[in-house]
């Protein structure tokens, strides 16, 4: 992850030396050898992802391209609004690996493994999954995590409320319901502990004004005063992440084209089931080239 990146472009490869010396740690060596096991620890996997994120943004400035002169908004799904808020300049690389490592590894510690889980609900959408999540809380915690896209809703909790949940999905409208592979039930009142560290951890770091609006995964509305950037970010860890509501923000804001900037292409899928949005991944050396004749254009 990230060594394409780093092998053909200087400017990418300082990103990843930047992260490694503010964690203290060789995490790119762990992205580009593994183990895979270690890498796909919360800790380790959150500022990894960032870095890809930030080595592919850092690599199109370089080449001209500036937020204030071709990006209208920034948003990122989950930890990815860590790294849209340092794509804007509201954080900086460092701090957000650290903060990152921090959010990781709080929520990990959070819920102790397989006291949680989380489910996907296909065909369903978040009237019918939160009222799917209340008839299978029965006194345990069960919410809807991401609102994904129309007719995909992620719901979040106790492991027995999520097994039931997943039984009781086809009476809510749920065309299917599948147990995601994940270490902990994030986005949901089970990761309080998380939220109270990341709360302390932000309150130790200067954010700055973003260069451009960045739209909250709490708010699915666009934010810019520092203040606000680091309460949504401390609800975030327990809160829904509308990321339907942000895309539909973005559409009716005059946004036609969106670039997924790092590794995968889960959110260029996502984008590409909204009418009248273009979207576009850059991840790869090929992508970014492709991607900087057409905004230089």
């Amino acid at each position: 992850m990230g060594a394409e990146l780093a092998k053909t472009y200087p400017e990418a490869r300082a990103v990843f030396d930047e992260v490694d010396a503010a964690l203290e740690q060789n995490l790119s060596r762990l992205m580009w050898d593994g183990p895979e096991n270690e890498l796909t620890l919360t800790e380790n996997a959150q500022p990894a992802l960032m870095a890809v994120s930030l080595a592919a943004m850092r690599v199109l400035g370089e080449k001209g391209l500036t937020l204030k002169g071709n990006i209208v908004y920034v948003a990122g799904h989950s930890l990815g609004e860590y790294s849209a808020l340092a794509a804007a300049g509201a954080l900086t690389l460092a701090d957000t690996a650290r903060l990152l490592k921090t959010r990781g590894r709080a929520m990990q510690e959070a819920v102790p493994v397989g006291e949680g889980a989380m489910a996907a609900l296909l065909g369903a959408d978040l009237g019918r999954a939160q009222e799917l999540a209340k008839a299978a809380s029965q006194g345990e915690v069960c919410a809807a995590a991401n609102d994904n896209a129309p007719g995909q809703v992620v719901i979040s909790g106790t492991k027995s409320a999520i097994d039931r949940a997943v039984a009781l999905a086809p009476k809510f409208g749920a065309r299917r319901a599948v147990l995601l592979p994940v270490s902990a039930p994030f986005h949901c009142a089970l990761m309080q502990p998380a939220a109270d560290v990341m709360r302390e951890a932000l309150a130790g770091v200067k954010i700055e004004t973003p260069a451009v609006p960045v739209v909250a995964n709490v708010l699915a509305a666009s934010i810019t005063e520092p203040d606000a950037i680091r309460a949504r970010l401390v609800e975030q860890v327990t809160r829904l992440v509308r990321w339907r509501e942000t895309m539909l923000y973005l559409k009716t804001n005059g946004v036609g084209t969106v670039y997924e900037v790092g590794a995968g292409r889960v959110l260029t899928g996502i984008a590409r089931r909204f009418d009248g949005i273009d979207a576009r991944s850059i991840g790869t050396p090929e992508e970014i080239e492709a991607a900087s004749t057409a905004l230089a254009a």
